[in-house]
């Protein structure tokens, strides 16, 4: 299924087996990324594909004007609950533009991008990026060590949470890391779930975002921002800037 994340992302069960999200990393990884920016009070921030808002959260608890855009019809509503003056979220698709010259911040975390089968969605992707930034605004892209995850892959694992059990497939598929979860609940199939995310290396980010006109500042390999290693960094976070 091509758009696999439209339904996926969108189930309580993804929610379930993906539960157990360290807040206080995110927290931490917040916090050392908006002082290495110099990003002042105030300043708009827009996180793309943030799911249930928690993210978006802490970075309006910080004085910032967040808005939060995912595709999941669910989460959106369940992140709604937590909007206030400065902190609102939208049901919208990230391959196309949200609002042009706005933000001073737009941020990718937790590998939000490289789902689409088609080249040319991830253009549009990093096209809606680029137009949602001020002149100078900065890019964030947090995602995974493909290399990394490849050659660390775990090709099998059997998960249980509260009355059901997740059993995960791993495996590379034309440039595409991708798991394949069957959920069983109280011992019936309820659902079988794959995720594609496109194995993106540094390489590969650089032509999206040369074409875009986005310079890369700095690239980092973990949520304390130390150099990217190819072989040894868990991430590969990138900071871009719109000229």
């Amino acid at each position: 299924m091509d758009n696999w994340f439209e339904v996926w992302f969108d189930s309580h069960y993804y929610h379930l087996l993906y539960n157990n999200r360290n807040d206080e990393e995110a927290k931490n990884f917040i916090d050392n990324l908006f002082d290495y920016l110099k990003t002042n009070q105030g300043e708009k921030v827009l996180d793309m594909a943030c799911g249930k808002g928690r993210h978006s959260k802490y970075l309006a608890s910080k004085g910032f004007d967040v808005c939060g855009i995912d595709l999941a019809a669910n989460s959106i509503a369940e992140a709604k609950k937590m909007e206030c003056d400065n902190l609102h979220f939208y049901e919208h698709d990230m391959r196309k533009i949200f609002r042009v010259n706005y933000f001073n911040v737009v941020c990718s975390f937790f590998t939000s991008m490289g789902y689409f089968r088609k080249p040319i969605d991830d253009v549009h992707q990093f096209a809606a990026m680029q137009a949602a930034l001020k002149l100078n605004g900065n890019l964030v892209i947090d995602f995974m060590n493909a290399k990394k995850v490849m050659k660390n892959l775990v090709a099998h694992e059997k998960i249980e949470k509260e009355n059901c059990v997740f059993e995960i497939h791993r495996f590379v598929e034309n440039g595409f890391i991708c798991k394949s979860t069957k959920v069983f609940e109280d011992n019936e199939l309820k659902m079988t779930a794959r995720e594609k995310v496109k194995a993106f290396t540094l390489n590969d980010f650089e032509k999206l975002l040369r074409q875009q006109n986005l310079s890369i500042k700095n690239i980092f390999g973990d949520y304390a921002l130390h150099n990217f290693d190819e072989q040894n960094s868990d991430r590969l976070i990138i900071h871009a800037i719109k000229k």
